[in-house]
């Protein structure tokens, strides 16, 4: 069979289990990826590491083993069954084809093809079915804002009917790769103990600049922005919420605003939702919901200081869901507040469960 049918050329390891490739492995959501592989279930045959000419030759730990990095080239695809890319867009698009070429199934990280029609942009909790169609051998993975949000949004959607979503985002420093989490360390070590920052117009830009990659001091301060300038003012990861979560849902014409604003975090994507449904719904029907949803974790009891923090969800799996509330204006609407980890769901667990399901396929 073809890519697109679920059975690669390639031939599984002689214990019959598929083999994997991490492309991207010595990166901030390679390594998280590493060891999400490592925790989860011993699925795969060999697994093979995979970076870039200079990072060859290491010795990376996975699944309680050393195993030295391999250099990208065509040849690295070889016997293998199925790659996980985490590599900035433009490689993604020269190398995610060459090894489905070669007969590999590609998940990739990047944006490079979430929005390709013969890409399937899958969240195994949400639309696993559309990874068994994939015309080109790829399966594309979210943005990780929109997988901070998305699975408790779709289970909500399955129950009321979503119309229409207002979204702000509060987006950790790793969002912007290891140079953004290295940029606010140094940030917050220069302000740390310093008592008078923060008082007088413009000292925070004073003590520390321009803020590196996220383009003004980020520590002890909000940065109204996150990605590359669009058309009309958007920014490119508030386009990416509006995009994605259309093509996941299967919902083309769903009404989608965002504002995307970059918080002192390291690691923890949160966003403020306000969703409109077709059909009522009670705080306490939509926690009912929430409740029983799979890669879900509700945490709602204000009263008790219990609710979702980027702090609580650094290096766990589920999305943190609290503050539920129905709209005081529309008995169709809620309001709510959502915590995930950027670097795992938001990357590197989705991955791995999206490779998880396809994984039967490719075993002989």
């Amino acid at each position: 069979m073809t890519a697109a049918g679920g059975v690669t050329g390639a031939v599984p390891d002689r214990a019959g289990r598929p083999v994997l490739a991490i492309v991207g492995a010595t990166g901030a959501v390679g390594t998280v990826m590493r060891s999400v592989v490592s925790e989860r279930a011993d699925i795969w045959g060999e697994i093979r590491l995979i970076a870039s000419a200079r990072s060859a030759g290491r010795r990376l730990e996975v699944r309680g083993g050393e195993v030295v990095v391999r250099a990208l080239e065509p040849e690295v695809f070889d016997g293998v069954n199925l790659a996980m890319f985490d590599v900035p867009d433009e490689v993604s698009r020269q190398w995610a084809p060459v090894a489905a070429a070669r007969g590999v199934v590609v998940i990739d990280k990047s944006g490079a093809f979430r929005m390709d029609p013969e890409v399937p942009l899958v969240v195994p909790e949400v639309n696993p079915e559309t990874a068994s169609n994939r015309p080109k051998g790829i399966v594309s993975v979210p943005n990780c804002t929109t997988l901070s949000m998305i699975v408790a949004l779709a289970a909500l959607h399955r129950a009321f009917a979503l119309r229409e979503l207002v979204a702000a985002s509060y987006q950790a420093a790793s969002g912007a790769g290891q140079a953004g989490s290295d940029a606010l360390y140094d940030q917050l070590t220069k302000v740390a103990g310093n008592r008078t920052l923060g008082q007088r117009p413009g000292d925070i830009r004073a003590a520390l600049g321009d803020g590196g990659p996220f383009g003004a001091p980020l520590a002890m301060n909000v940065v109204p922005w996150a990605g590359s300038l669009r058309d009309e003012g958007w920014s490119s990861e508030e386009l990416k919420i509006r995009n994605e979560t259309r093509k996941i849902l299967d919902m083309p014409d769903l009404k989608v605003t965002s504002t995307c604003v970059r918080v002192p975090v390291v690691v923890g994507h949160s966003l403020a939702l306000h969703a409109v449904f077709e059909r009522p719904v009670t705080r306490e029907q939509a926690q009912d919901v929430l409740r029983r949803s799979p890669g879900v974790l509700l945490v709602d009891d204000p009263a008790a200081g219990i609710y979702p923090t980027a702090a609580d969800v650094t290096g766990i799996d589920p999305t943190l869901v609290g503050r539920v509330r129905q709209s005081l204006d529309d008995p169709c609407a809620l309001d709510l507040f959502v915590s995930g980890d950027n670097l795992r769901k938001g990357a590197a667990l989705n991955a791995a469960q999206i490779a998880e399901l396809l994984a039967p396929a490719l075993a002989g």
